[in-house]
């Protein structure tokens, strides 16, 4: 596995280069990633979630490094505007809510406290969530011993920028980049495994091992070994987005904004540099230029011209098959809803860098672990996305009521009755989203849970509100100690 192959730049290709140089570079080891100029790029997932951090951390990248390079600010999570009716809005934070009490999860005790009178909201308990609400920000706890824990945070930046910054990295640690396109592709006689790229001007790229980042069209994955796709469009029915940019905010605040709309919703992600903007709906319930007027009505410019995206929501049957494996759009796609597109390209880095052949040869047991672990990571998140449109009291248009009604995976409909009747939430391997996102989310859509836990009615109902009221007391005074995020954003990138 000396000659290691990656098709396709972008993030997806650039994450990988940059990944693989650090962790897997060695002499005689070669890294090679070929790019079109012509095949563009999407490009549109210019939010991401905490977990980037370890991936910088990784590499030796500081925020600052990212700030700097990518036109970043920072996020604490998002909000979700008219999802569960028309008017409401709720926040999904990152972190953690509350602190659990006599050995059970905050929101037990949360529930205790709303069913004795409590008029305290979930997010009172939330650090970043009232960041956010007053455009906060800051990265180490500034005054109050009582909330020393930092806020927990990700970025939005410059998708282009950002693969720029990595391709400049993995090219000081010796990484190769070839500029053309592969007009065929060549497989070994006796093994059936990709052996070289042939580009269209005649060059070959040989290689022991690829790593397939061709988007969509899944080039290596699909194109020649036939992996197959499991389509999700009948739990996720939207299937088509416009991306268009818009002036830079100010103030800008620390988080991402989603709109539900008639026929899907809306995204609001603020750069330094530039305000990044979509729609992500179904085309069978809204055309494609009624969604662009009402995107570019939104973004107050009419004459603006969105970029379209077409996609069917699911994921590669195999990510891995047999010296190819697919990250990014190669190996699949659901909505940036919740910004997990990165997240997925990182994850399967990860598990590679752990299972990357070690003797020259793939094994088999290797390969279908690797698969297992990827395709419950997609479905565990596919599940998180499903939940925001299932779980909704919206029925004022075709499109909601058919959410409503539709059926959903049996792994998430078990989660949710047991979160509504018991006010349970069991974590399962592989969850990327744990509890405190789910109530979050569940919470903020309108599923309170019918009963708490006995265990929250230990103490007496006024000492329990007396450690609440000191648990919102310690979030304010975090909150307030912190400066606003345009002026912390001013002080790292001077």
């Amino acid at each position: 596995m000396q000659r290691i192959v990656i098709l396709g730049g972008g993030t997806a290709g650039w994450m990988a280069a940059a990944c693989v140089a650090r962790v897997l570079g060695a002499p005689g080891r070669t890294i090679t990633l070929v790019e079109s100029p012509t095949i563009g790029t999407v490009g549109v997932g210019e939010a991401t979630i905490p977990m980037i951090e370890s991936f910088h951390r990784m590499l030796g990248l500081s925020a600052v490094d990212v700030l700097r390079a990518t036109a970043a600010t920072f996020k604490l999570g998002i909000e979700f505007v008219d999802w569960t009716r028309r008017g409401e809005r709720y926040f999904h934070p990152f972190g953690t809510i509350g602190a659990d009490l006599n050995g059970i999860g905050f929101v037990q005790h949360w529930l205790r406290h709303r069913a004795g009178g409590g008029t305290s909201a979930l997010l009172d308990y939330s650090a970043e969530a009232q960041a956010a609400a007053a455009g906060r920000f800051g990265m180490v706890q500034l005054t109050s011993p009582d909330a020393a824990t930092p806020l927990h945070f990700a970025y939005h930046f410059d998708a282009t920028l950002y693969a720029m910054m990595l391709r400049r990295y993995a090219e000081r640690l010796g990484a190769v980049r070839i500029e053309g396109e592969v007009a065929s592709v060549r497989r070994d006689a006796e093994s059936g495994d990709v052996a070289a790229l042939l580009l269209a001007d005649g060059r070959t790229v040989e290689g022991d091992f690829f790593l397939d980042c061709s988007g969509f069209a899944g080039v290596l994955i699909e194109g020649e070994l036939a992996a197959g796709y499991d389509d999700w469009s009948r739990w996720l029915p939207c299937n088509r987005a416009l991306a268009v940019a818009s002036p830079p905010m100010s103030p800008c605040p620390p988080f991402t904004r989603a709109t539900a709309l008639e026929a899907g919703w809306r995204w609001r992600i603020p750069l330094r540099h530039r305000t990044g903007n979509g729609h992500v709906f179904c085309d069978a319930f809204v055309s494609e230029d009624e969604a662009a007027t009402r995107l570019c009505g939104a973004i107050g410019d009419p004459r603006a011209t969105p970029r379209p995206l077409r996609f069917t929501t699911g994921r590669r049957r195999r990510a891995w098959v047999r010296n190819v494996v697919a990250l990014g759009l190669a190996s699949g796609f659901v909505e940036p809803l919740e910004s997990t597109s990165i997240f997925m390209i990182q994850s399967a880095l990860a598990k590679l860098m752990t299972l990357f052949p070690r003797d020259g040869r793939v094994s088999a047991r290797v390969v279908d672990q690797y698969n297992a672990m990827i395709a419950t990571e997609w479905e565990r998140v596919r599940d998180f996305i499903v939940a925001h449109y299932k779980v909704t009291a919206r029925d004022d248009t075709p499109f909601w009521r058919h959410c409503r009604s539709m059926a959903v995976p049996d792994s998430l409909s078990e989660r949710l009755a047991l979160f509504e009747e018991e006010g349970v939430f069991v974590e399962q391997p592989h969850d990327l989203f744990k509890e405190a996102n789910w109530v979050a989310v569940l919470a903020g859509q309108g599923l309170i849970p019918r009963r708490h836990h006995p265990v929250a009615a230990i103490a007496p109902l006024p000492v329990l509100n007396a450690q609440l009221a000191r648990m919102r007391a310690a979030v304010a005074a975090h909150v307030a100690a912190l400066p606003d995020h345009d002026t912390y954003l001013a002080r790292c990138v001077a």
